[in-house]
């Protein structure tokens, strides 16, 4: 779990958007934190709104409840830990003890109820449409789902992979939407954009830290996306082959691009031309390095 993310702040925020959402008591604030965690918010919603019919495993629950109360000593939610002047009159530290360690106690609390309510409902929602595809019910909790995930991560490297994660997601969705030209048309759409998202996000950040690690990462998944896609245009009709092989030919781009970038590192990495949806155009090396 990002530690940013789950900051203190953050954290009580998350507690104040969620409770707002749910018809508490508005608090007239926002902060830099509230457009990264709408999505979360947005899927704590449609889980009470909605109620999937979803029974949650006992290794979640445990694992969730040992969670909670690792966190609670931690922080020491329910312990009296605040001070108050030592000259101060008896009755007035007790009421400033009183009110400190109250307003303590509610933000630790936030804390928590943030914490378990971001997890109950990423993994409540995972677990309820994992295999919803378009036009089920629960396919748009599932993309928010997706959306609260990335909100959960914090580096470029961590996004890139989890953008081809999703993109493996909707090659599998498209496979069940065969004979379906629309459906199957918006899903693969769908794929070459969490691609080109993905690797934009890794070949950047290889090109930034003169890292091959991200490259790895497109070209595993590449190799295994290309064979995956391939396997649609088996028994396809015309229009869904000429679909796929635009899907093909992304991912044929990107292996150059990839192994373009690691030839600029390995050379020394000149000065990118330009960039472009799938990241920096790498220089061509000079000749002899």
């Amino acid at each position: 779990m990002d530690s940013d993310l789950f900051s203190r702040r953050r954290a009580a925020r998350f507690a104040q958007l969620l409770d707002e959402a749910n018809g508490g008591r508005r608090h007239h604030v926002r902060c830099r934190a509230d457009d990264q965690l709408a999505a979360l918010v947005a899927v704590g919603r449609q889980l009470t709104e909605e109620r999937p019919d979803v029974e949650v495993d006992t290794e979640f629950r445990t694992g969730l409840r040992a969670m909670l109360v690792a966190t609670a000593e931690r922080e020491g939610v329910g312990r009296a830990s605040a001070t108050a002047p030592e000259t101060a009159p008896a009755g007035t530290r007790a009421s400033l003890l009183g009110a400190v360690t109250a307003r303590q106690v509610r933000a630790r609390g936030a804390i928590l109820v943030g914490i378990a309510a971001g997890a109950v409902a990423v993994s409540g929602i995972s677990a309820a449409s994992e295999d919803a595809v378009p036009g089920d019910a629960l396919y748009g909790m599932k993309r928010s789902t997706e959306r609260a995930q990335l909100a959960l991560t914090g580096s470029d490297l961590s996004r890139g992979q989890l953008f081809l994660d999703f993109a493996r997601t909707r090659l599998d969705e498209a496979a069940s939407l065969r004979g379906d030209l629309t459906g199957f048309r918006a899903v693969m759409d769908d794929m070459d954009a969490d691609t080109r998202q993905g690797v934009r996000l890794l070949t950047t950040a290889s090109a930034q830290r003169s890292d091959t690690a991200g490259l790895d990462a497109v070209n595993t998944f590449v190799a295994g996306q290309r064979q995956a896609v391939s396997g649609l245009l088996d028994g396809a009709d015309r229009a869904e082959r000429e679909r796929t092989r635009r899907s093909l030919a992304l991912l044929d781009a990107i292996r150059k691009r990839s192994d373009a970038l690691r030839s600029a590192i390995a050379c020394g990495l000149p000065t990118p031309v330009g960039t472009d949806a799938l990241g920096p155009a790498p220089a061509t090396c000079p000749v002899g390095r």
